[in-house]
């Protein structure tokens, strides 16, 4: 029986396949050993990603901060309490008058409606009612030492502008009370000197008048332009 021609090929297969085993081994074994994944004993420094902030350190303070002291530019006068009277040394030693006019009323006028003013001297305050409602609230100054009587009263007269002899000064907004002697008693705004000035202003809420009871100019314009002739007064303590 003859051989096969095959066998001697397969022959010289056999040390190829070898070979090429030996160098498929030897390449995996070198991308084993130098690959920074598959790698046992990988040395290689693992990747890192940017921060998006950073780290300061501080200095601790020494010494304790201070802000920033800011001076007025004007040193303000040193507060002091004046005189409540700038016509003082006028009425020293004389009953406190009221206000001249020249009209008196042997009685009251009539009045039909529902207004009504209420003072009150322990409070320096005024209330204003129609009916049942307050209308107004007002702070208001009555006479020193006592001067302002005390009672039921009504609106006798409205003048816009009333002249106080005595002492040379308007009194707006005028509505006489009472009269005390020959002179009346009334409320009004506080008053306006020659020169213009007003006086007893910043001392509403304290008695500071002769007799009369004092309101601001405007809370004096309000009650003028409220008050009928005949309107009730009262005043207590």
């Amino acid at each position: 029986m003859s051989k096969s021609p095959a066998a001697p090929r397969q022959k010289l297969l056999y040390p190829v396949l070898i070979i090429v085993l030996i160098i498929t081994a030897g390449v995996a074994a070198w991308t084993a050993t130098s690959s920074p994944v598959l790698g046992l004993n990988n040395t290689a420094t693992p990747a890192t990603h940017a921060r998006s902030f950073a780290f300061v350190e501080i200095a601790k303070a020494t010494a304790t901060p201070q802000l920033p002291v800011i001076l007025p530019t004007e040193t303000p006068a040193a507060s002091q309490t004046p005189e409540p009277l700038v016509f003082a040394e006028i009425v020293v030693d004389a009953p406190a008058p009221g206000y001249s006019n020249t009209t008196q009323y042997d009685a009251p006028p009539s009045y039909e409606g529902n207004k009504h003013i209420l003072v009150d001297i322990s409070e320096q305050h005024m209330y204003v009612y129609e009916g049942d409602a307050l209308v107004y609230s007002f702070v208001s100054s009555t006479g020193m030492n006592n001067a302002t009587r005390t009672g039921s009263f009504s609106v006798l007269d409205k003048i816009p502008s009333a002249y106080g002899a005595s002492w040379d000064i308007w009194m707006p907004n005028w509505l006489g009370i009472y009269w005390a002697g020959s002179m009346e008693n009334g409320i009004h705004a506080l008053p306006i000197l020659p020169g213009g000035g007003t006086l007893w202003a910043g001392y509403l809420g304290a008695p500071v008048s002769y007799g009369c009871i004092v309101l601001g100019s405007y809370e004096a314009q309000l009650l003028y332009d409220w008050a009928d002739i005949g309107t009730p007064v009262e005043i207590q303590w």
